[in-house]
């Protein structure tokens, strides 16, 4: 079912998700299903639970290339120390693009939705998708990537060049 995506100023998105224990669980499959209809709906190329109101480690890849898969409990165990700057949207904070330096290369290990662990090596775009989504699952926004934020992320009164109004 596709669900509508909370956006700022909603305390979810700042919150930090709780494990899943099974990703089997009709819960779950339910909430992975959910997530894949609602990212394809917003022509968006990833999404995280929380972005449904669902404070839960779930995370959907929409990569152009492919079809949506989800990962569960998703974790960056290296990141490379070349980085890249990428202009960023997100569905949670529509209208705002955001100038946001990451690594290039990241690797993560995380359960698909049968269960099984999965070790992913990533690089460029997809390298960018899963260090976005896995950012929400922890509470960060691009927002706080901008240089010169306000105090209150949410607010897009940032310098100059940091982040653009579209």
């Amino acid at each position: 079912m596709v669900r509508t995506i909370i956006t700022v100023p909603d305390p979810l998105l700042r919150e930090q998700s709780a494990p899943v224990e099974d990703p089997r669980a009709p819960e779950i499959q339910e909430l992975i299903t959910d997530l894949k209809e609602s990212c394809l709906a917003a022509e968006g190329i990833g999404l995280a639970a929380p972005q449904l109101g669902v404070a839960k480690r779930v995370i959907v890849i929409n990569h152009p290339q492919g079809k949506p898969y989800a990962l569960v409990n998703p974790e960056i165990f290296w990141a490379s120390s070349g980085t890249s700057a990428l202009e960023e949207g997100c569905l949670s904070i529509p209208g705002i693009i955001v100038r946001v330096t990451r690594p290039k290369k990241v690797k993560i290990h995380a359960l698909d939705e049968r269960g099984e662990w999965r070790e992913i090596a990533a690089s460029d775009l997809l390298a960018k998708i899963l260090q976005h989504e896995i950012d929400h699952l922890n509470g960060v926004l691009i927002t706080d990537y901008a240089e010169g934020r306000p105090e209150h992320p949410e607010t897009p009164q940032i310098s100059p060049g940091a982040l653009l109004k579209v």
